[in-house]
């Protein structure tokens, strides 16, 4: 990710901006095609943002990357990235800035489309890139997805002599 990004902790300040983002974005998410979706989905973003466990990435003061994460359940919990922003490293560094504050010891897990499904391509690309492995098919907001789950190393236990 080069110097025309801006990578954070989101704050309350950046909602607006975000759920514009995420608007312009519904059609990805399955979870997102009604109104009330989108507005219980805005309530989630600031519980995250109090929790701080949203990332957000801007360019000129305008967010075009989000994450959101739960340290309860190690897990990837929402992704997203303007189109015109794509392929300059926002989701490696948000995904990295995420893994930098989960416990080095625990597995981290995401669910996305499933292999053949044509939203699949760039997402699985890139969690594969990063180590995540394939494991069970499951249904979320009535729609097939594929949990995938990066394996992280363990601390080596030192056996007394």
């Amino acid at each position: 990710m080069n110097s025309v990004y801006s990578l954070k902790f989101a704050e309350i300040d950046d909602l607006l901006s975000w759920m514009n983002l995420v608007t312009l974005l519904r059609y990805n998410f399955p979870s997102l095609e009604f109104d009330d979706e989108l507005e219980k989905y805005k309530h989630t973003v600031i519980k995250n943002i109090n929790r701080q466990s949203a990332i957000s990435v801007a360019s000129e003061g305008t967010i075009v990357g989000v994450l959101l994460f739960s340290y309860n359940q190690s897990c990837l919990s929402c992704m997203a990235v303007h189109p015109k922003h794509r392929k300059n490293g926002i989701a490696t560094a948000m995904i990295e800035k995420m893994l930098s504050t989960l416990p080095p010891d625990q597995d981290v897990w995401v669910t996305t489309f499933r292999e053949n499904d044509k939203k699949s391509i760039a997402p699985r690309a890139l969690y594969k890139k990063l180590g995540f492995t394939e494991d069970e098919i499951v249904m979320e907001h009535n729609y097939p997805h594929q949990k995938l789950v990066l394996h992280r190393k363990y601390p080596q236990t030192i056996s007394p002599q």
